[in-house]
């Protein structure tokens, strides 16, 4: 019997996404002998309506992901908001696991899961998006004699996603989306050989985690530092490879390194306007203060009050300057 070619295709995207998205579908043959998955990052209040656009795109039948369902070629599965889309045991798993990257869906979990699932046979796209969802999951594809192309990043609106999935697997093809398509053609006809099996017990414990009802709490592998993760507080672990840096907690929350920054970037962000509310308020109460001081005459709790003031509104002043410097922007930090 000949060899499959490479029938799983993964695809993510985030912003600036959805053209790209679309060109890719309409440009796929109606008789792709292979299945496609999408992720696109969406908030979780969202809807499904992605999988309409993708249906109306193309000649392949688009549609959201239903858990369980059997993967089929010549069809689209496409995730749903708040759900992780997962490949296990060619089957289709949903899962509101643990958020990758500050995500859910998110990339990884999707490419890591149809590595250990698919090997060889599978092929990730990574389209536009910023920061870097997808690159450990397009270097768990690549050691397991899969394929990874991304969209140029010229073509992009944002390139984070793209440049960074080429920095974890250097060999990815860079290509507009149109040539993508074709490529996705050309790597699902031709026979690939699926003899070596990777072993990746770390990964899979990770990919079982998404898939239990009721996720428990575990220690990851990895060195223990002193960082907390920004979604639930708890420790963070950090996982190295030769290409890229992972931060993982206890519960199962997962950071890249730009996405840890991104989020702690966040996590200061809200503690000064915390800040800045507080001082705030200190500023009206000492002002009513100062003035009931001022009607009574009570001269010595007038200095008191006005140096209190003046303390108080230079330190907001302070923390207004730091807040207003604090800005991000995705794809900068992937440009040193």
């Amino acid at each position: 019997m000949e060899p499959a070619g490479r029938d799983v295709v993964v695809v993510a995207a985030s912003a600036g996404g959805v053209e790209p998205l679309r060109v890719l579908l309409s440009e796929l043959p109606s008789d792709l002998p292979a299945a496609v998955l999408v992720v696109l990052h969406v908030p979780p209040q969202g809807s499904s309506v992605l999988a309409n656009i993708l249906d109306r795109a193309g000649p392949l039948k688009a549609a959201p992901a239903e858990d369980g369902e059997t993967l089929r070629p010549g069809r689209v599965y496409v995730a749903r908001p708040d759900f992780h889309l997962l490949l296990n045991e060619g089957q289709v798993r949903l899962s509101r696991g643990p958020r990758h990257n500050g995500h859910r869906p998110a990339a990884d979990p999707l490419f890591m899961s149809a590595a250990l699932d698919a090997g060889a046979r599978t092929a990730a796209v990574v389209l536009s998006g910023t920061l870097d969802d997808g690159a450990k999951g397009c270097e768990a594809v690549d050691r397991h004699g899969g394929a990874v192309a991304v969209q140029d990043p010229e073509e992009c609106a944002f390139p984070g996603m793209p440049v960074a999935a080429m920095r974890a697997v250097p060999t990815a093809r860079a290509l507009p989306v149109q040539e993508i398509a074709r490529w996705i053609t050309e790597q699902s006809r031709i026979p690939v050989s699926t003899e070596d099996q990777v072993c990746d017990s770390e990964m899979e414990r990770e990919i079982e985690q998404f898939l239990r009802e009721a996720p428990s709490l575990g220690e990851p592998e990895g060195e223990l530092i002193a960082f907390s993760c920004p979604e639930c507080n708890g420790p963070i672990y950090e996982q190295r490879s030769s290409t890229t840096h992972r931060y993982v907690c206890r519960v199962g929350h997962a950071w890249s390194r730009d996405s840890m920054m991104n989020a702690q970037s966040d996590a200061v962000e809200r503690a000064l306007w915390v800040a800045i509310q507080r001082l705030e308020e200190r500023l009206r109460v000492l002002e009513r203060m100062h003035r009931s001081a001022e009607e009574r005459g009570q001269h010595l709790s007038l200095r008191y009050f006005d140096e209190e003031l003046e303390r108080t509104s230079e330190a907001l002043s302070t923390i207004r300057m730091l807040q207003s410097s604090i800005g991000r922007d995705g794809d900068s930090l992937l440009t040193d």
